[in-house]
Order: structure tokens, then C-alpha cells, then sequence
């Protein structure tokens, strides 16, 4: 049976599904990827580890994805992460732990950049920051930019399953104010970044060019060499879950 949702509204009439489940601090907030929802394994299964330890959690869908309002095509890197900033500001209280899988990646740092404050600890599942412009931008043919420039929109083939998923030149547009890769990431909260080294959608060494952006002297990179890109096998959940518990462990 589906867990029932709630509700967050924006100022801009726009409406955010989430599901909150209440514990204590230091409290996780999970994000998810790119055209996925708050229902998938991972999010579902932090949940379960939070409510064993009764630490608060929070789980939701961007603008356009899931069971909250919008259009995917009118979604952008700037206005999911003002969703997560939202949810951390409204849903959330003290201290939070992010976990970013993929493009959550790039919104975590992105939100840990807006409210350093708050944000006690990041961990990136494959994360995928600047993704818009290395994984597709410069990835597509001369014919599919021209395209892309004509149209504004682009129809690209998915790795996990035969539909295509549509490409905005607003999200590529965009995602180009906030790329991150290109310069020293002031982040300073100790971070955690788990990739599978076979995955065919964000190349590991992403991973490790990330840790070398971010000025935090907390990083560790843990490469699971068999792991593809979701990492969602019970034995990458058991690494997801032990991350969790040392960072935790720092705080007690």
C-alpha cells in the first residue's frame, strides 16, 4: 500500500510531496536523480534506517517529478534545488545529513552552498554534478545541438528502460550558472561520496574530480567496483548505511 504524502507549498502556488517521518537530529534529507521520485529503493530503504534509530527524515519530488506539481520540461537545476531548499527550510529543524544520488548530487551542494548553516554533512550516491553540460551538452552530435537549438527540445534515449526522456534548452541553459566542477567548491562539512566503478551513466572518476574541487579537508571516496550506477543491491545499502552511521558518530 502506497505511504501517504504531504504537501509543502510554495509561495508561487507550486506544490511539494513529501513524506516526513519525525526523530531526532541530526536529521537526513534525501535527494533524489534526475526524473526519478521519492518512491524509489534508496529513499525508501533511508527511510527504514530511520526509523529503526528514530532519527528524523525526509524524503520528496522535485518540481515536475513524482506526485508534485509542474511540468518536467519546465524544471531546472535552479528551481529543484529551491525545492530542496524549501524542504530543508520549512520541513526540516537543526542539523541535516543530504544524500544526493546523481543529479541529487549536484543539488545537495548546491543547497549546502545556500544554507551552510544547516547542513551538517553531505553523501553523494554517483553524484553528477555539472551534468547537463558534461553528460549531454557535450555529449550530443552537432545534428542533435542544432536540433536542440532549434527546438528547444531534444528527445534522448535512457539507460534504464526503453522510453526517451525530453532535454530542455532551458535546463541546459541554465545548469550553465551553476556549474561547479570548473572552480574550488567552498564546501567545508565532511563529505562521503560512494560510485560504482560500472557505471554507464556518470563516470566514476566524476566522483574523484569532485573530491578534488571541494575545500573540505572530510572526503572519502569509496569506489565499489562492481556497483553500477544506482547502487541500490543490499550490499551497496549496507556502505550507504555504515556512512551514515560514522558521520553521525562524529556529531555524538
Amino acid at each position: 500500500m502506497p505511504v501517504p504524502h504531504s504537501i509543502l507549498t510554495r509561495n508561487d502556488g507550486a506544490t511539494i510531496a513529501y513524506i516526513k517521518k519525525e526523530g531526532v537530529a541530526p536529521g537526513i534529507v534525501f535527494l533524489g536523480g534526475f526524473m526519478s521520485d521519492m518512491d524509489g529503493t534508496k529513499a525508501v530503504a533511508l527511510e527504514n534506517y530511520c526509523e529503526e534509530r528514530k532519527r528524523s527524515y525526509v524524503r520528496f519530488d522535485y518540481f515536475g517529478h513524482g506526485k508534485s506539481s509542474g511540468k518536467f520540461l519546465e524544471g531546472t537545476i535552479r528551481r529543484w534545488t529551491e525545492d530542496t531548499i524549501s524542504v530543508i527550510d520549512q520541513l526540516t529543524k537543526g542539523p541535516q545529513i543530504l544524500v544526493g544520488s546523481s543529479m541529487g548530487g549536484w543539488i545537495m551542494l548546491l543547497a549546502a552552498l545556500a544554507r551552510p548553516n544547516r547542513v551538517l554533512a553531505l553523501i553523494g550516491i554517483a553524484a553528477a554534478p555539472d551534468f547537463t553540460e558534461t553528460l549531454l551538452w557535450n555529449q550530443f552530435s552537432n545534428e542533435d545541438k542544432k536540433l536542440l537549438l532549434k527546438n528547444k527540445i531534444l528527445e534522448v534515449p535512457s539507460d534504464f528502460d526503453d522510453q526517451s526522456y525530453p532535454i530542455s534548452m532551458d535546463l541546459i541553459e541554465d545548469g550553465r550558472n551553476h556549474l561547479l566542477l570548473n572552480q574550488s567548491i567552498p564546501i567545508q562539512c565532511p563529505v562521503q561520496l560512494l560510485h560504482g566503478m560500472r557505471d554507464d551513466s556518470v563516470p566514476w572518476k566524476n566522483s574523484l574530480e569532485l573530491s578534488n574541487r571541494l575545500m573540505s579537508e572530510k572526503i572519502i571516496l569509496t569506489l565499489i567496483k562492481d556497483g553500477v550506477h544506482r547502487l541500490s543491491r543490499t550490499q551497496d545499502l549496507k556502505i550507504l548505511f555504515s556512512c551514515l552511521d560514522n558521520l553521525i558518530s562524529l556529531q555524538t
